[in-house]
């Protein structure tokens, strides 16, 4: 059996800070919170919490430092942290942040702006916020036409596409090739692709392992934006396509007759996550000797 894992699976620069940040703010300080989960990954979570982390769904006054997770919040939470006197630990993705400049200069220029993901996304919503209310949400193509009928009511003719990081590359193209094509004459349309390069690279990567393997693995939390959107590659790409959390999801079972499997992880997901499904598919009795290619 081969297995081959991709190079870019795995935690990418912003988790890596944020996780990393959070465990020598522990080491400092064991009063300390994070809003909401700081990656999108039961594991990392549990972990932290063994170590003295708390979670809160929003700020708590009575907790004077408050780290911001790997997504980023609302400037309203910014304001409020100020009004309270609570002292943040940001470490919000510098490519989210990014988003939130580029959201707030175009729309205090009189934008309307389309945003591509999940309206309930945690990064979204704090994008959302720096929108002046003159934003809609675009999933998929089926959102363009009331989302132009929205732009029609404000009554205004410059429009910002941009996206979520995590959101699929491929969509966004026929996204934003469709509103080209559907939007007024009288519209001035910019699109800017704020989908990051590391995102980019994943689902590359991942389609590009599902069409050499029989079987191509995802390990990723099931509430992580972008793991999901790399086992809809896989599965576009390849006739096997399973997504786990962890080794204990795995049927060994079933991979007695795969030559080849393909391994890909979001970009919440660490490496001894990875070490761990590698070294249980090498542990098989289907496997007398297997090759991994990384």
């Amino acid at each position: 059996m081969e297995i081959i894992v991709g190079k870019n699976a795995g935690f990418c620069y912003g988790v890596k800070r944020a996780v990393e940040g959070a465990e020598n703010e522990l080491k400092i300080n064991d009063k300390i919170a994070c809003i909401g989960e700081i990656v999108h990954n039961k594991q990392v979570v549990e972990s932290l919490k063994k170590k003295g982390m708390k979670f809160i769904e929003k700020l708590d006054k009575d907790i004077k430092t408050t780290l911001i997770r790997a997504h980023g919040i609302s400037k309203e939470v910014y304001e409020m942290a100020k009004k309270e006197k609570i002292e943040i630990k940001d470490y919000t993705c510098p490519n989210v942040l990014k988003i939130h400049e580029i959201a707030k200069k175009y729309a205090d220029g009189g934008y309307y702006i389309f945003l591509c993901g999940n309206p309930e996304h945690p990064e979204n919503i704090g994008t959302i916020s720096y929108c002046n209310n003159r934003c809609s949400i675009i999933k998929d193509e089926a959102d363009i036409k009331p989302a132009l009928q929205r732009l029609k009511t404000n009554k205004c003719e410059k429009l910002l596409l941009i996206s979520q990081t995590t959101y699929s590359v491929n969509k966004f193209d026929k996204i934003a090739k469709k509103l080209e094509e559907l939007k007024p004459k009288n519209i001035n349309l910019v699109i800017k692709n704020t989908i990051c390069k590391s995102t980019e690279l994943r689902q590359k990567e991942t389609e590009q392992i599902a069409k050499l393997v029989d079987c191509m693995i995802i390990i990723g939390g099931k509430n992580s934006s972008n793991s999901k959107k790399l086992y809809e590659i896989a599965k576009e790409n390849c006739n096997n396509a399973i997504f786990i959390e962890t080794k204990d999801e795995l049927n060994l079972d079933q991979f007695n007759n795969y030559e080849k499997i393909g391994i890909m992880a979001g970009a919440s997901t660490p490496q001894s996550m990875i070490d761990d499904v590698v070294n249980e598919l090498k542990s098989s009795k289907y496997v007398e000797k297997s090759r991994i290619l990384r």
